[in-house]
């Protein structure tokens, strides 16, 4: 398997994967959407609450705040040996404010310096004139399996990889296919018809069915083995980091697989 990478930052990465089957990266889809780790407000302790907006409906929008996330720091509250809560297993946020004014994600104090919001500008509540809310927020690691909120990725997806074949010797208007391509694919070099950045191809097959006057001189296909993946993140993980732990997963799985083949044999 080789991996190359197209465009990578903090929350964004497109990768060439080649050498694989259908099976093993759709594997890696599914494990990126639901089985990575990620911290999520879980328990919501509500001392006051005079705004117009039900308890409820606060915790529900307290949840849905991606956070930082460290998974070397933190275990899952079910391997955790205490009672209800520790700082080995949770994070507790703190939030006390006083209208009028919007409450922001950037208001919750956490005890933990290096777990915080994501984004310090999501509006939870607006307070009026006298209304107050104080509350205690505890996040503790869960999975997107259990609930969207502990999903890491936003979107996470692949194409396979393009393939154009051009018959130039049938080819007769150059630029009505450049002209017809959504994608700015197409061009004409040397007075020959070709394509630039093939990647970006939505394999629409609008030059293919244009070429049906030309005798078929265009057709689109695929890379065999061959996949453009795209991985997008609400922040709490960066996407390379994703990609890494449901490689891990995922060979954890074929461990457990062949250890258990063995054990009945």
């Amino acid at each position: 398997m080789n991996i190359e990478i197209r465009e990578k930052d903090d929350e964004r990465a497109v990768f060439v994967v080649d050498g694989v089957d259908d099976t093993f990266i759709n594997t890696i889809r599914r494990i990126c959407l639901v089985e990575i780790p990620t911290l999520a407000i879980e328990d919501v302790n509500i001392f006051k609450n005079d705004a117009k907006m039900f308890d409820e409906v606060l915790a529900h929008r307290l949840g849905l705040i991606p956070i930082k996330t460290d998974l070397s720091s933190y275990v899952f509250k079910s391997e955790c040996d205490c009672e209800d809560h520790c700082s080995n297993c949770s994070v507790s946020f703190l939030l006390k404010e006083k209208g009028p004014k919007v409450v922001y994600s950037k208001d919750l104090k956490s005890d933990d310096p290096a777990i915080k919001p994501v984004y310090d500008t999501i509006p939870i509540v607006e307070l009026r004139e006298g209304e107050e809310v104080e509350l205690e927020a505890i996040a503790e690691l869960g999975l997107g399996s259990e609930h969207a909120k502990w999903q890491a990725t936003t979107t996470c997806g692949y194409k396979y990889y393009p393939k154009i074949i051009i018959d130039n010797d049938k080819v007769t208007d150059l630029e009505e296919y450049v002209e017809e391509c959504p994608r700015n694919v197409l061009q004409i070099e040397d007075d020959a018809l070709t394509y630039n950045n093939v990647e970006n191809c939505s394999t629409c097959r609008t030059c293919q069915r244009l070429s049906e006057k030309d005798d078929n001189a265009i057709t689109i296909d695929f890379e065999e083995g061959k996949y453009i993946f795209k991985i997008e993140t609400d922040g709490s993980l960066e996407p390379l980091e994703v990609l890494t732990i449901a490689c891990d997963i995922l060979s954890q799985k074929a461990d457990n697989i062949i250890n258990f083949v063995n054990e009945e044999e």
